[in-house]
C-alpha cells in the first residue's frame, strides 16, 4: 500500500480509498516540508486543503507513515547498490593483484632456483631496471656515471616514454618486489591495498584503490601535490610541452620541507609526463632530471639537498557505475648519506614513505569524495573545506618554522652559548600580515611587528609517538604554561601597547571541543577552551578565556611507524575563517623500521600502569624493545621589536622547560621496565596491589568498615575507580609530600601520577585552618590511628578551590605492622 502515485491505495475499516493526482501532490508537498508530521499538523492540512476534506486523519497518518517505510527502502536499495559497485570494483581490484602476485611468485621461484644451481654466485642481479645505484646500507655510494641524457624536446619525449614504461611496469608487474603493509587489509571500507619495496634502490610504495571521483578530477588534484601533501613546500611548473598523441611534458621544481631541524630540505629538478593509454586510462608519470644536456636545467638551491624522484606516478582508470581505480606509485631516493647517522633510517623507511605520501593521496581523495556525495557542516557551523583549509594552514605554519627558511624573512639569533634551542626572529611583511590583518572589538588592530620561533629537537627512546602525543594532549598542564598561552592570545587581540605577561595560575583546566575526524580518523581537529580563574588584572587586557586552534594526528597506537603531530595556535572567539595563524606544536617520529605495534589494551590509567603483579612491564606495554623517536619542537610568539630580548629570553626558557617536562613524561610513560618505574610510587614503596591491600586492610582494622566493595578479585581496581578521592601522602618526606592516588584524587587535585610526587600536603591545605587542622591532627592520628574532619576547602595544584563534605585520614600500616603512610579521603569533593 502506498501514497505515491494516483494508483494508490489506503485502508480504513476494510475500505480502499484510491487518492487523486491532487491529493498526492499535496500530501507530497507536505512530506517534503514534514516527513512525520504530528496529529495537529495533519488536521491542520485537512483544514487547508479541501480536496483533502474526505480523508480521515487516520488514513493520512498510515499515508505517511507508508511514505516514510518506503523512503527507508529507497535509500537501503541505493546504499546496497553503491556497496555493490564498490565491492564488484574491489574484487577486479583483488584478481589483478592476485594475478600480479603470481607472477612475482614465478619469479622469486625461478631466482631460488638459479640459487640452487649456480651456488657460487653469492648475488642475484636485480631485475628492476628502474635501478641505476647499488643498495648502499646507509653509506654513500656514488651510483655508476652514465653519459648525459639529451634534454631536447625530442631528449625529454624519450625519457618520458622511458619513465612510462617503468613506472607501468611498477604499478601494475614485478619491477619491484612489493610486500604488504602490515596492518592494510583490503576491503569496500578500507582505504586501498598499501604495499612497501623490499630490496631495491632508495625507498618506495604502491598503493591501489577506489576513489569516488572521474579520472579527470583526481589528475587534477594529484598533480596540485602542495594542496594534499603537507611536505611539499612549492611545486613550480618552469616549462610545458605538448606531444603528438595529445600528452603533456611538464619541467617541474619541487621542494620538500625538512621533517626535523636536524636535516635539511629535500628539492626535485624533474619531468611530469601525463597522456591517455589505448584502454582509456590516465597516466602520470615522473622521474628527476639529475643528468640531462642540451636544455633546461635547475641550478642548486641554498639550504636544501637534491634528492631523486625515480620512477612513480598514478594510474588511473575509470570505473564501472563511476568513480576511478587508482594505482599509485612513489618511488625516493632522498639521499641519506646527506643526514645524522642517528636519522638516518627516517630517510630509509619506505612505511613512513606510505603513510606521508602515497596513503595521503589517497585520504586525501577520499575525503574530497565523501564531502561531494554526503555535503554537510561540521563543529561551530564550519564545512569540511574550510577545516581542512584551516588544518593545511596549522600544517605549514608549523613546517615554516621548523625549516625557517631565509627567503620567507627567517633570520637566526645568536645563541646564549647553550645550543639546545634555535631562535629566528621573521619581520617580513608577508609573516606580519598573518597576525596583524584582523581588527577587533576592542577598537584597535593587532600591531605586532615580529614573529619569534625557539625551536628544538631531541631523542626519546622506549616511549611510542602515540602513547606520547596522546598524554602531551590530553594533560596540557604537565608541560605548558597558560600564561605563554595567554601572551599568544593577547598578541592577536591587543591594540598598539606593549602586550602584558598575565601571572602563573591565572588559568585553569581545558575543555576540548572537537571540529571535526577526517576519513579513518587519521587526524582530527579540535578546540582547546582554557578556563580563566578570574586572577588577572583588568588593565592587562587579556581574553577572559583562551582559544585555541589545534589539529592532533598519529595517536593510533597500532599504526606502524605513524608519524605523530600536536599542532595549535591562539585564535579569537570569534574564530574566523581568515583568523590570524601563528602556529606551535609538537612532531614525533619514529626512526626504527619495527613492525611490531603497542598491545591496543594499553592505557594511561593506575590500572594499567602500575598492574605488575601478574605480568611483567615488556609484556604490559607490547613487544617493542629498543626503539627510538625524534621529537621537534617549535613554538612562535608575535611580539613588538622592542621587546624582542625579552621574548627571546621568556621563549628560551620556555623551551626548555618544556624539553625537560617532556623528558620527564618519556621516561614515565616508556615500557622498559627500568624505566616504568616513573609512574610507581618512589622505589621503596610497595608495588600497586600491595599498597591498595595495606589502604583497605587499614581502614577496616581503624574504621570498622570496608572501604572497598567487592569488585571481582583485583583490589587495585576497586580502589582506583572509588567514587571518592583517596591518596596518600608519605611519613619520610617534610613537608608530606604526595605518593599515591586514585582516579577521583588525581581529578581534585588536577594532576597526573607522572607529577604527583611534586605536591605537598601543605599546598593543598594553602589556608590557616586546613593548616592548623594538619598540624593538629598528625599526632591524633599517629596515636589513634585514623581522624575524622569536616568539611572544609583545599586548593588543587591548579589553584582552584576545591570543597568537600567529610575528610577521614588513617595510618596504613605494611605487611609487619608498622606505619608506611598516612592516607585522605575526601567525600563528596567539588570545585567552587
Amino acid at each position: 500500500m502506498g501514497g505515491g502515485s494516483n494508483n494508490s491505495h489506503n485502508i480504513d475499516n476494510g475500505k480502499y480509498v484510491r487518492y487523486t493526482p491532487e491529493q498526492v501532490e499535496a500530501l507530497e508537498r507536505l512530506y517534503n516540508d514534514c516527513p512525520k508530521p504530528s496529529s495537529m499538523r495533519r488536521q491542520q492540512l485537512i483544514r487547508e486543503c479541501p480536496i483533502l476534506s474526505n480523508i480521515e486523519p487516520k488514513q493520512i497518518k498510515v499515508w505517511f507513515q507508508n511514505r516514510r517505510c518506503r523512503e527507508k527502502q529507497r535509500k537501503e536499495a541505493s546504499r546496497l547498490q553503491a556497496v555493490n559497485r564498490k565491492l564488484t570494483a574491489m574484487n577486479k581490484l583483488l584478481m589483478e593483484e592476485n594475478d600480479r602476485l603470481q607472477k612475482q611468485v614465478s619469479h622469486l621461484v625461478y631466482e631460488n632456483s638459479y640459487f640452487r644451481q649456480h651456488p657460487q654466485n653469492g648475488n642475484l642481479a636485480t631485475t628492476d631496471t628502474s635501478c641505476e645505484s647499488v643498495v648502499t646500507s646507509g653509506q654513500h655510494h656514488l651510483t655508476p656515471q652514465h653519459q648525459p641524457r639529451d634534454a631536447s624536446p625530442a631528449g625529454l619525449l624519450s625519457i618520458a616514454d622511458e619513465t612510462l614504461t617503468e613506472f607501468i611496469s611498477k604499478a601494475t608487474g614485478t619491477a619491484v618486489e612489493w610486500v604488504q603493509m602490515h596492518g592494510m587489509k583490503p576491503g569496500p571500507d578500507s582505504i586501498g591495498i598499501v604495499a612497501i619495496s623490499h630490496g631495491c634502490t632508495g625507498i618506495a610504495a604502491r598503493a591501489c584503490g577506489l576513489v569516488g571521483l572521474d579520472p579527470t578530477r583526481v589528475a587534477e588534484i594529484l598533480k596540485d601535490k602542495p594542496c594534499w601533501s603537507r611536505d611539499c613546500r612549492s611545486l613550480d611548473i618552469v616549462n610545458v610541452l605538448s606531444t603528438a598523441n595529445g600528452g603533456t611534458l611538464e619541467l617541474i621544481y619541487m621542494q620538500l620541507y625538512a621533517p626535523t631541524t636536524l636535516a635539511p630540505a629535500r628539492d626535485f629538478w624533474m619531468l611530469r609526463y601525463t597522456s591517455v593509454m589505448e584502454d582509456g586510462s590516465l597516466v602520470i608519470c615522473e622521474r628527476s632530471l639529475n643528468n640531462t644536456q642540451n636544455g633546461p636545467s635547475m641550478p642548486p638551491s641554498p639550504h636544501f639537498v637534491r634528492a631523486e624522484i625515480l620512477p612513480s606516478g598514478y594510474l588511473i582508470r575509470p570505473c564501472e557505475g563511476g568513480g576511478s581505480i587508482l594505482h599509485i606509485v612513489d618511488h625516493f631516493d632522498l639521499e641519506p648519506w646527506s643526514v645524522p647517522e642517528v636519522l638516518r633510517s627516517l630517510y630509509e623507511s619506505s612505511t613512513l614513505l606510505a603513510q606521508r605520501t602515497t596513503m595521503a593521496a589517497l585520504r586525501y581523495l577520499r575525503e574530497i569524495s565523501q564531502e561531494i556525495s554526503q555535503p554537510n557542516v561540521t563543529g561551530w557551523g564550519r564545512r569540511p573545506a574550510a577545516l581542512r583549509a584551516l588544518s593545511q594552514r596549522l600544517s605549514k605554519g608549523f613546517n615554516e618554522a621548523v625549516n625557517g627558511f631565509s627567503d620567507e624573512g627567517w633570520s637566526m639569533l645568536e645563541s646564549d652559548g647553550i645550543d639546545d634551542v634555535t631562535l629566528l626572529v621573521n619581520s617580513s611583511p608577508t609573516k606580519m600580515m598573518m597576525t596583524s590583518s584582523l581588527p577587533f572589538s576592542n577598537g584597535f588592530t593587532s600591531m605586532p611587528s615580529a614573529v619569534l620561533c625557539a625551536k628544538a629537537s631531541m631523542l626519546l627512546q622506549n616511549v611510542p609517538p602515540s602513547i606520547l602525543l596522546r598524554f602531551l594532549r590530553e594533560h596540557r598542564q604537565e608541560w605548558a604554561d597558560n600564561s605563554i598561552d595567554a601572551y599568544s592570545a593577547a598578541a592577536i587581540k591587543a591594540g598598539p601597547c606593549s602586550l602584558p605577561i598575565p601571572r602563573p595560575g591565572s588559568f585553569g583546566g581545558q575543555v576540548i571541543l572537537p571540529l571535526a575526524h577526517t576519513i579513518e580518523n587519521e587526524e582530527f581537529m579540535e578546540v582547546i577552551k582554557l578556563e580563566s580563574l578570574g586572577h588577572y588584572q583588568e588593565d592587562m587586557m587579556m581574553p577572559a578565556d583562551i582559544f585555541l586552534l589545534q589539529m592532533c594526528s598519529g595517536v593510533d597506537e597500532n599504526a606502524v611507524e605513524s608519524c605523530a603531530e600536536l599542532i595549535f595556535a591562539p585564535i579569537d572567539a570569534s574564530f574566523s575563517d581568515d583568523a590570524p595563524i601563528i602556529p606551535s606544536g609538537f612532531r614525533i617520529i619514529p626512526l626504527d623500521s619495527k613492525s611490531e605495534g603497542l598491545s591496543p589494551n594499553r592505557t594511561l590509567d593506575l590500572a594499567s600502569a602500575l598492574d605488575v603483579g601478574s605480568r611483567t612491564a615488556g609484556d604490559s606495554c607490547g613487544s617493542r624493545g629498543n626503539t627510538k623517536s625524534v621529537m621537534t619542537i617549535a613554538f612562535q610568539l608575535a611580539f613588538e621589536m622592542h621587546m624582542q630580548e625579552n621574548v627571546a629570553s621568556m621563549a628560551r626558557q620556555y623551551v626548555r622547560s618544556v624539553i625537560a617536562s617532556v623528558q620527564r613524561v618519556a621516561l614515565a610513560l616508556s615500557p622498559s621496565s627500568h624505566q616504568l618505574s616513573g609512574l610507581r610510587p618512589p622505589p621503596a614503596s610497595p608495588e600497586a596491589h600491595t599498597l591498595a591491600r595495606w589502604i583497605s586492610h587499614s581502614y577496616r582494622c581503624y574504621l570498622g568498615v570496608d572501604l572497598l566493595k567487592p569488585h571481582g578479585t583485583d583490589i587495585l581496581k576497586s580502589l582506583w575507580h572509588h567514587p571518592d578521592a583517596v591518596m596518600c601522602c608519605s611519613l619520610k618526606a617534610l613537608p608530606p609530600v604526595f605518593t599515591f592516588a586514585n582516579q577521583a584524587g588525581l581529578d581534585m587535585l588536577e594532576t597526573t601520577l607522572v607529577a604527583l610526587q611534586d605536591i605537598t600536603l601543605e599546598k593543598i591545605f594553602d589556608n590557616n585552618n586546613g593548616k592548623k587542622t594538619m598540624c593538629s591532627g598528625f599526632p591524633q592520628i599517629m596515636q589513634q590511628g585514623f581522624m575524622c574532619m569536616d568539611g572544609g576547602v583545599c586548593m588543587s595544584s591548579m589553584g582552584r578551590a576545591v570543597t568537600y563534605e567529610k575528610a577521614v585520614a588513617w595510618k596504613v600500616l605494611n605487611d609487619d605492622e608498622e606505619p608506611h603512610c598516612i592516607c585522605f579521603m575526601f567525600l563528596n569533593w567539588s570545585f567552587i
